[in-house]
């Protein structure tokens, strides 16, 4: 599978895969068509996987900060690389977000169209997302659609990670994207030739309070918190569960973030 392969980003997600499908990576800049297709004559891939984005320097409001690269990354690139991929018959995978809805009790199906535009990051991201699922209709795009990564190794953008950094959890379940499973899962619709929007996450949502008393049971250093309302929670984000519907009838076995949370702590103990 990997030397059909083009992935383009090498950060969290783009170099977990890159390790995983063995295949080429690249770091270049994209700025025009002419760079789009330098990569395309140099590598030739059948397949782009789109792993380019600005998430912010330390969180989601550092894209406030940078408006020009957080536009450029997440809703310019993904377009010029849509029309390239369409073009050069290749098929594009584009690395979405669920960061796109305000929350809503039921979980989230691909069908229902974003609607929150409050950070500048949720804008960007719904903006390159509008234009490719549309496009999914007529020419080989996939959308694969991720929420609040947790891995089984330390990364800073890893939500495990992250959450051992902080004082304060919210007391809210929210969808996880469980990076191991999230490969499995892209390989599998890799190999049905997938086309359009799949929600990549857990079934149901996490307390992030269930998984730091996962790890406070497991680890020798324990990790002192406490649990606040999310009405009290001044920063603007958006809360939410994704529907996995979609996923589980295209044939992957969804998890439920019980199933993974043991697993996750006792491996990413292990990386420490």
């Amino acid at each position: 599978m990997g030397k059909d392969i083009l992935i383009l980003g090498k950060g969290f997600i783009g170099e977990r895969l890159q390790e995983e499908l063995k295949c080429p990576v690249s770091t270049k800049r994209i700025r025009t068509f002419n760079d789009v297709y330098g990569l395309i004559k140099k590598y030739r891939p059948k397949i782009i996987i789109n792993c380019i984005g600005h998430t912010g320097k330390k969180n989601v409001d550092g894209c406030e900060a940078a408006l020009d690269k957080t536009l450029q990354a997440n809703a310019y690139v993904p377009l010029l690389l849509a029309e390239a991929a369409l073009r050069e018959n290749i098929k594009l995978i584009h690395l979405s977000s669920g960061c796109i809805y305000h929350g809503t009790p039921a979980p989230i199906t691909e069908t229902k169209i974003p609607d929150y535009y409050d950070l500048y990051y949720s804008r960007s991201k719904i903006y390159a997302e509008n234009a490719l699922e549309q496009l999914s209709k007529h020419y080989d795009i996939l959308i694969a659609r991720i929420r609040v990564p947790l891995d089984n190794r330390p990364h800073p953008k890893n939500i495990l990670t992250k959450l051992l950094s902080f004082k304060k959890v919210i007391d809210n379940p929210n969808s996880i994207t469980y990076i191991p499973d999230f490969i499995r899962a892209l390989k599998l619709l890799i190999r049905k030739n997938a086309k359009g929007t799949y929600n990549i996450a857990l079934k149901g949502g996490l307390y992030y309070n269930d998984i730091l008393n996962t790890y406070n049971k497991a680890a020798v250093k324990k990790h002192a918190y406490k649990v606040i309302k999310l009405k009290n929670l001044k920063l603007k984000r958006t809360n939410l569960l994704l529907s996995t519907a979609k996923l589980e009838k295209a044939g992957f076995k969804v998890r439920t973030p019980k199933e993974v949370i043991k697993e996750c702590v006792k491996e990413y103990l292990r990386s420490s």
